[in-house]
């Protein structure tokens, strides 16, 4: 586990989910470390984890309801009750996100802030989520098409920030990614000026 901590006392804690570990994720995946940059910008805790079976992580891959019980054991450690929670994740990361989002709303605990980053919509099956999440997918998502996540978002009338020319991977546009995040955001964790 990796906890990024920002300069002063946080003001939440955010959680970042890695891509698919059968394809080489990990919480040292650059969007996912880009994505715990920006909240620590915001003032926030950033926590990345492994999932089952990557790195020194024990286990084996479980197409997603592991990964959820993975998040969901590294959510109840790191929550704190006096601070916004906020949830992050990448590709197949973002689905686990989704599920863990549904499962803490089910608990009583809803997740206060969420953002979705190449969303895995063509490959699992992404639950519904709060209506003022960030979403964000490449124009030219070769992974992941956008139609995928359009057609996911279309029924919960979601919008889809869509960064023209951006593959899956981001390639050159982590700057925009994190600046995307951190305005999304920002409005909940900028203390106000004196």
């Amino acid at each position: 586990m990796a906890i990024d901590e920002p300069a002063g006392p946080a003001l939440g804690i955010a959680l970042v989910l890695h891509p698919l570990p059968t394809h080489g994720g990990t919480m040292d995946n650059k969007v996912v470390q880009t994505l715990a940059r920006g909240a620590v910008a915001l003032g926030l805790r950033a926590v990345r984890f492994n999932f089952r079976g990557v790195g020194a992580s024990a286990g084996a891959f479980d197409g997603g309801a592991g990964e959820t019980d993975d998040a969901a054991f590294v959510a109840e450690q790191v929550r704190d009750a006096h601070l916004p929670f906020a949830l992050a994740g990448f590709s197949f990361g973002a689905f686990v996100a989704t599920k863990l989002a549904e499962r803490c709303a089910q608990r009583g605990s809803p997740v206060d802030h969420m953002a979705l980053i190449g969303l895995a919509a063509s490959r699992f099956p992404a639950t519904q989520v709060p209506a003022d999440t960030l979403v964000v997918h490449g124009e030219a998502d070769d992974v992941v098409p956008l139609s995928a996540v359009l057609d996911w978002a279309r029924p919960q009338a979601l919008p889809v920030t869509v960064v023209p020319g951006a593959g899956h991977y981001f390639h050159g546009q982590l700057p925009l990614l994190k600046s995307l995040l951190t305005r999304a955001w920002a409005p909940a964790f900028v203390l106000p000026s004196s």
